[in-house]
């Protein structure tokens, strides 16, 4: 074959390749953002409608940074992560976690945040008398006394009924560590936990830090004492992030840049402050 209409077919392959990878490319303007809007401080829905909350601020703040706008809806936790890769919606924005198993179906930008998780029990209850010997149990390497402060907390809980909420890292965390010595009953919501835990239904329930610190300053909580130390670490993943698409990396880099902007110019922090009561930083 002549060399110069050999180069010249090479050229036009070359140059619809890009065609077809510049049409296929999305222009991100408008983003469809899903939530629980059951998980106060981080999302809640008002009597309005309106959803608000840590995580509101957060996507508000992050797409005025890179430019785009963005639409809200409320999705079931138990199936939010299917409505995304169904293609329902582009983000989802509700306290979740990284983790290995979830970063094996979705993506996330971030994290913007971390807090390990706790116990907590009704102040009346016998087992608020027990005090732990440290206040943080790392479970990527545990130590000789992280380990005899687990099996301390295995034996007060022994026989138990524990509150969580299902399909989260609070829930694997105690499939893992305490199905065998506590019944664990599993809810759809945050508050359906809250509510069988303030009226002695279950003895003691499991969530973020974050959720249990904002929720005793309230009346509703008011009854409620924290139990044992704090969690962090390999079930609890590697913080709260955004969830996106795998084949959206664009979108997870354009949230990225808006999520780098708030932590440096102190935004995410004052939000942090604004919802928890203190400082909630992803590292």
């Amino acid at each position: 074959m002549n060399k110069l209409i050999l180069k010249s077919i090479t050229l036009f392959v070359v140059l619809s390749l890009c065609v077809v990878g510049a049409t296929n490319a999305k222009e991100w303007k408008t983003l469809r953002v899903a939530t629980e809007g059951a998980y106060p401080p981080w999302n809640s829905t008002e009597p309005s409608g309106k959803l608000i909350g840590f995580d509101m601020d957060v996507i508000d703040e992050v797409c005025k940074r890179v430019g785009l706008k963005y639409e809200l809806s409320a999705q079931a936790w138990k199936g939010i992560i299917p409505g995304l890769t169904a293609g329902k919606y582009d983000a989802i924005i509700a306290g979740m976690q990284i983790t290995a198993k979830r970063l094996e179906v979705i993506d996330f930008a971030g994290p913007y945040a971390k807090t390990p998780g706790s116990f907590a029990v009704l102040k009346k209850s016998p087992l608020a008398k027990y005090k732990s010997t440290i206040d943080l149990v790392t479970l990527n390497e545990i130590s000789a006394d992280e380990q005899k402060t687990i099996d301390a907390m295995r034996e007060l809980l022994k026989g138990k009924v524990i509150g969580v909420q299902t399909t989260t890292i609070h829930s694997d965390f105690l499939d893992t560590y305490f199905k065998t010595v506590a019944e664990i009953r599993k809810y759809d919501t945050q508050e359906n936990v809250l509510l069988d835990l303030s009226t002695g239904r279950i003895d003691a329930a499991e969530a973020s830090l974050s959720y249990w610190i904002p929720i005793m300053a309230k009346d509703q909580g008011k009854d409620i004492a924290l139990l044992g130390p704090a969690w962090l670490g390999d079930i609890f993943g590697l913080g709260n992030g955004i969830g996106v698409r795998k084949d959206d990396q664009e979108l997870k880099d354009i949230l990225n840049r808006g999520i780098k902007q708030i932590i440096e110019d102190g935004t995410l922090k004052r939000l942090a402050v604004k919802w928890f009561g203190f400082d909630n930083p992803p590292k």
